[in-house]
């Protein structure tokens, strides 16, 4: 049960440990980047950090494929390339359950998590692409706005932009334009901790800021390279937490996923929600989005190639076919998998947070 904010500061809303930092070992800037008044602060940034920089003589991007898809794999995450977004980036398609539509800072991830949903849905080796023209971007989304409608922007789609925060300053951006714009908010998702630059934003609540979380063994055994559920909790307790507090005063949002009937899934998911009840112990404005694990043949191919030793279970036999309308294959649990764990988790969410908003499952 959500308790009253006090007037009285806590050690653990002014604690902070240090997060955790993706740092790349080589940034690639192409020269149509460094054109751009963005990229040079991108530049500024990686330069102050000391990485090793190389400038490209040409716009496209080579010297990422390895002897093996793993090698390629290998070296791709760790590299940073700035570059510019493609013309085709600036039509925005919607992102139901999430958004009504989603844009693009970046492409690519950090992490390394053997779910990875980007596996299968962006071509070529898995490098993290972080864009230089950010500000022709935002001015685009006024296109995609609604008198009289508040539209909502998904920025997640295809990186964890605060993953990669402290090298671009591309969310603090988007943070800061959403907080001008009267009908349109922003929505991001992390599983990374390093929020510190966030917190005395502009947001004006116009943005949501979403941690994605899972059971202990989940977390621990398919999430490389991120913060742990722990922290990040803790970084959405500071994001949620009032300005006088100490926090940033952001609308705030748990994705769970991906959601699996593991052993002893219950009492497991069960812990998770005594955490996040202590982390988020006082009134605030929160959602839920539950998202249970599928695959594709395309996406499963992928990930056999990248977590060759992965004990994810991707067997077909043990799952429902679902297609969507475009003939598309994907893996689910049978109905009444899904029928139990839907249940658990509505159950949950409304004995312990009875005025918080689930917005969707799927």
């Amino acid at each position: 049960m959500l308790n009253t904010i006090t007037d009285q500061v806590s050690v653990s809303d002014t604690q902070t440990r240090s997060p955790r930092l993706w740092i790349p070992e080589r940034v690639l800037f192409t020269p149509a980047a460094l054109d751009e008044d963005w990229g040079q602060q991108i530049l500024k940034r990686v330069q102050s950090l000391n990485l090793p920089i190389e400038e490209l003589s040409q716009n496209r991007l080579k010297g990422l494929r390895g002897e093996s898809e793993r090698d390629t794999y290998n070296i791709a995450k760790r590299t940073l390339a700035v570059v510019t977004a493609p013309p085709s980036s600036f039509k925005l398609s919607p992102i139901p359950p999430s958004a009504d539509w989603q844009f693009h800072l970046a492409e690519g991830c950090p992490a390394h998590c053997q779910y990875c949903y980007l596996a299968g849905s962006l071509s070529g080796p898995p490098v993290i692409r972080a864009f230089a023209n950010l500000p022709q971007i935002l001015e685009n989304l006024a296109n995609y706005e609604q008198q009289g409608k508040t539209r909502s922007f998904e920025v997640s789609c295809y990186t964890d932009p605060l993953g990669i925060e402290h090298l671009t300053g591309s969310l603090a951006e988007c943070i800061r334009y959403f907080g001008t714009r009267s009908n349109a908010h922003l929505r991001w998702v992390s599983k990374f901790d390093a929020v510190d630059g966030l917190l005395d934003l502009p947001h004006n609540g116009h943005t949501r800021c979403r941690m994605s979380v899972n059971a202990a063994p989940i977390s621990g055994k398919f999430e490389g390279g991120t913060a742990s559920v722990a922290s990040r909790l803790n970084a959405l307790r500071r994001l949620a937490l009032p300005q006088e507090r100490g926090g940033g005063g952001y609308p705030v949002g748990l994705v769970i996923a991906p959601i699996m009937p593991i052993d002893d899934w219950q009492m497991h998911y069960s812990r998770l929600f005594d955490q996040i009840n202590e982390a988020l112990d006082f009134d605030c404005n929160l959602t839920f989005e539950l998202i249970s694990h599928r695959f594709t043949p395309g996406s499963k191919e992928v990930l056999q190639t990248w977590y060759p030793q992965s004990k994810l279970e991707m067997d077909e036999a043990k799952r429902s076919v679902k297609r969507n309308k475009f003939g598309r294959t994907k893996y689910v649990y049978e109905k009444d998998t899904m029928k139990a764990l839907r249940s658990f988790f509505e159950s949950e969410i409304s004995r312990r947070f009875p005025n918080a908003e689930i917005l969707y499952w799927t």
